[in-house]
């Protein structure tokens, strides 16, 4: 079957934005810092913290740049070098660029805008949409990160939510809320392939996210009402077959690799903890849970590999603020990779969801 295209949507212009659209230190691109960006979802803000002295170095507010404060920013993908990032507004539509300095340098649209994968050997980003979509279309988004030119391809799978791109670019996956079935997209061909997913006994998974390990050979998802962490063969040229599938603590969200491919993380929405699994057993390594995570969603490893990060909704209100009783911040939990113990509980803005580090890999 062959891909079908979309035809390019208007190219938008880039946008210069004062530094006086954030708050917090400024910061010159030429600067060697590293970063974590940290969406929140109910004020329309990205905090950014200094991944290296764990302190909050700017906020990002998109209402001083026009958008609206239910905007919604959602997930966050930063470039290699740290020389720019992206972030999606699911009710705003949109995929927005920043430079290193947090100016706004250029936007795209897309509907529902859910979550990145960025191409480290291309210039292509991808989007999915939102899981607050009940009915997208089934198709994802490939931006050109230069023009911000967004092309969108059919998927043909309802609610395509996880995503993420082989380490060559030559293909792209977007798996299914709604289904256990996945669809690969050769970049090249535009051919697709389906690949439907062990059900695990009569079970739907309900796919979050997707990451594929340093040396390209493995995927991994976790399936939000199964609770199982799955993994499957990425170096198979059409459907991807499931070499295993565990059990782990409740809704497995986003995974992360480290950079030496030797473990994946992922936070427990519903168990409040984060876990660790040696990929070379396939097996779970190493769990931290308790008082430091409250609805934990998003993670991402420091560039140094010493932190895991990870941002924590705090919708149900169970972590008042430790300044202001009445006040229920989202929370980014940093968890020494080491010890594998929480050191540090930073207070964010509300809803705090997508979180991401430059990739070192």
């Amino acid at each position: 079957m062959k891909r079908l295209r979309t035809a390019l949507l208007l190219t938008l212009p880039l946008l210069l934005v004062p530094a006086c659209a954030l708050t917090g230190a400024n910061r010159s691109a030429a600067t060697v810092q590293d970063f974590v960006y940290v969406t929140n979802q109910s004020n329309g803000t990205v905090t950014v913290i200094n991944a290296n002295t764990l302190e909050i170095e700017a906020t990002v507010d998109l209402t001083q740049l026009g958008f609206d404060q239910n905007t919604k920013p959602h997930h966050v993908a930063v470039e290699p070098d740290g020389s720019f990032w992206y972030v999606t507004l699911i009710t705003g539509g949109k995929v927005l660029k920043f430079n290193a300095d947090n100016d706004l340098v250029g936007q795209a649209e897309f509907e529902v805008a859910g979550l990145l994968a960025l191409d480290p050997s291309s210039n292509n980003l991808f989007v999915g949409r939102s899981m607050a979509a009940v009915n997208p279309p089934q198709r994802i988004g490939m931006i050109d990160r230069t023009s911000m030119e967004i092309e969108e391809l059919d998927v043909f799978i309802p609610r395509p939510h996880a995503i993420a791109v082989s380490k060559d670019g030559r293909k792209v996956y977007a798996g299914s809320l709604a289904e256990n079935r996945f669809t690969t997209v050769d970049l090249d061909s535009g051919d697709l392939t389906f690949t439907d997913v062990d059900d695990g006994g009569n079970l739907h998974h309900m796919f979050v996210d997707f990451a594929i390990s340093p040396d390209g050979k493995t995927m991994i998802t976790g399936g939000q009402m199964s609770g199982k962490l799955m993994f499957f063969d990425a170096t198979a040229s059409a459907e991807l077959p499931m070499e295993k599938m565990i059990d782990v603590n409740d809704q497995p969200w986003h995974p992360v690799f480290s950079a030496d491919g030797k473990y994946a993380y992922f936070a427990n929405k519903t168990a409040n903890s984060l876990t660790e699994v040696d990929m070379k057993t396939r097996e779970v390594s190493r769990v931290v849970e308790g008082e430091g995570f409250n609805q934990p969603h998003g993670a991402a490893i420091s560039p140094d590999g010493r932190y895991v990060f990870v941002s924590n909704n705090n919708l149900d209100n169970s972590r008042p603020s430790a300044t202001n009783p009445n006040s229920f911040p989202g929370t980014v939990t940093v968890v020494d990779r080491a010890s594998f113990e929480v050191v540090k509980v930073i207070e964010v803005g509300p809803y705090a969801s997508g979180i991401a580090t430059r990739q070192s890999n």
